[in-house]
């Protein structure tokens, strides 16, 4: 095995120069990944380092797990960009073209672009979204009225099936408020886009139906632009193309596919995650949640279960010792913010009896190329952790914590269901068109600008879909 000579911090260390393809990584994605991923992530720690051969799904892939290295991998645009063109394998044709994951990265939206298309993207995107996420503009108070009303809206079905009883707050909560909040972000017409939110769901599980599915999704995601672009409104699409007239509609339906991606998913994880953290009896989270702190709540919690697992793919310009292995240019490196964030050196310098917690971590990424919609994701997963606790008197997992059925795909980790037992509050609050409690001053917003027509509910796929979960007993 060929070494070379690194100076480290300790002094020289050996590295290990074996091309990515010589190598015979093991599957990350396996039985013991689903179930327990942390020790899959010390196994490989405890074999290579802070670096690691892995296998995705037939296509070998560097897996970063050391939280330094991760570091100077998302900070360094340069070093290791991102981009599908930097790619040594797939150019000489060795990445299958049915390759599972060749769905979700093929769509050469923000994250996942590369060269010198990136930075007016981006800059168009945080024009786009700013409105959204600066809590002083009028369009970020009426987001978060309507997350305050879908919100309750979904707990008050939920009560449907009487004011006690079991019910999945994955299936009938944390997955269809993001939803919900997509379509009013993305400006759908009614409840027309609830066939094209699901199916990123399957884009996004990498299942075998994520091809279709993604097919399905542009197209519909397409349409949507051409009526943006012909006739714009108070929504994202049409900020986007303010800010970038030059956008395709192809390339503008990439872009609302990315962002489906961070409000749907994401942020369905993150607040059942945030959930079970609290139920599991967990006392400084306990704590944080009954002082009002929800947001120090879900940061605690993306530092134990972050959603996004493995961030997309970035390659190495050049030949560039990482870890214990020199990374040859045109390898795909793939981040883990999980496995960093066990890495005990990190791990030792987090104290988990403190009032408020790090910000240290890589949930959001680091860099310049931060997730743009990382406020935006945080306020709607903080405005339904806050409601669920002041529209239940009584919320206990309805499982051991042990128990609870998890799915990880390359990218996200999360429950499959979450069975709590439940008991409402007995008055319960009718929607409201407020701000949530924790704003004060907010300002109202009449109500038919947050909520869809009552027929269209009734007509929309997602909301038939929970009504059926209330009539069969789930």
């Amino acid at each position: 095995m060929a070494m070379e000579a690194h100076w480290g911090e300790g002094g020289p260390v050996g590295l290990d120069d074996t091309r990515l393809e010589d190598l015979s990584p093991e599957p990350l994605l396996t039985r013991d990944y689903e179930t327990r991923p942390s020790l899959v992530y010390e196994r490989l720690r405890q074999r290579h380092g802070a670096v690691a051969p892995v296998d995705l799904l037939g296509v070998p892939a560097w897996l970063v797990l050391g939280y330094r290295e991760s570091l100077d991998v998302l900070q360094d645009d340069a070093g290791w960009p991102k981009g599908l063109e930097n790619w040594r394998a797939r150019t000489e044709g060795r990445v299958p073209s049915d390759w599972p994951l060749g769905p979700s990265l093929e769509v050469n939206h923000v994250l996942i672009q590369g060269g010198p298309g990136y930075r007016p993207l981006r800059t168009a995107w945080d024009a786009a979204l700013k409105p959204f996420q600066d809590p002083r503009h009028p369009q970020a108070k009426r987001l978060k009225a309507a997350v305050t009303v879908y919100a309750d809206e979904l707990i008050s079905l939920v009560g449907e099936a009487g004011g006690t009883g079991l019910a999945d707050l994955s299936a009938q909560f944390s997955r269809p408020l993001p939803l919900m909040v997509a379509s009013h972000l993305l400006g759908f017409p009614g409840s027309q886009g609830d066939d094209a939110l699901m199916d990123m769901w399957r884009v996004l599980d990498a299942g075998p139906d994520a091809e279709p599915a993604l097919e399905r999704l542009l197209a519909a995601l397409a349409e949507l632009a051409a009526v943006k672009l012909k006739t714009p409104g108070d929504d994202f699409p049409s900020y986007l193309l303010a800010a970038h007239p030059g956008l395709s509609l192809d390339e503008l339906a990439r872009e609302l596919f990315m962002l489906l991606g961070m409000t749907s998913d994401h942020v369905g994880i993150l607040i059942s995650n945030t959930v079970v953290e609290v139920l599991s009896g967990e006392g400084s989270v306990r704590a944080t949640l009954s002082a009002g702190m929800v947001r120090e709540a879900m940061n605690r919690v993306v530092m134990r279960k972050p959603p996004l697992v493995n961030f997309v793919p970035r390659f190495a310009a050049r030949d560039t010792p990482l870890g214990k292995y020199t990374i040859r240019a045109g390898d795909p490196v793939w981040v883990s913010s999980a496995a960093a964030h066990a890495d005990p050196l990190f791990a030792k310098h987090v104290a988990s009896s403190t009032t408020v917690s790090t910000r240290a971590h890589l949930s959001w990424g680091a860099g310049r190329r931060q997730c743009p919609a990382r406020e935006l994701a945080s306020t709607v997963a903080a405005v339904g952790v806050g409601r669920l606790f002041e529209r239940f008197a009584h919320l206990e997992l309805a499982l051991p914590v042990d128990q609870l059925p998890w799915r990880s795909s390359p990218f996200m980790r999360g429950l499959r269901s979450l069975p709590v037992r439940y008991e409402l509050v007995p008055m319960p609050v009718r929607p409201t068109v407020a701000g949530p409690a924790s704003s004060p001053g907010a300002e109202l917003v009449p109500v038919e600008t947050v909520v869809p027509d009552p027929s269209a509910r009734q007509r929309s796929s997602l909301w038939r879909y929970l009504t059926g979960l209330i009539r069969s007993g789930r």
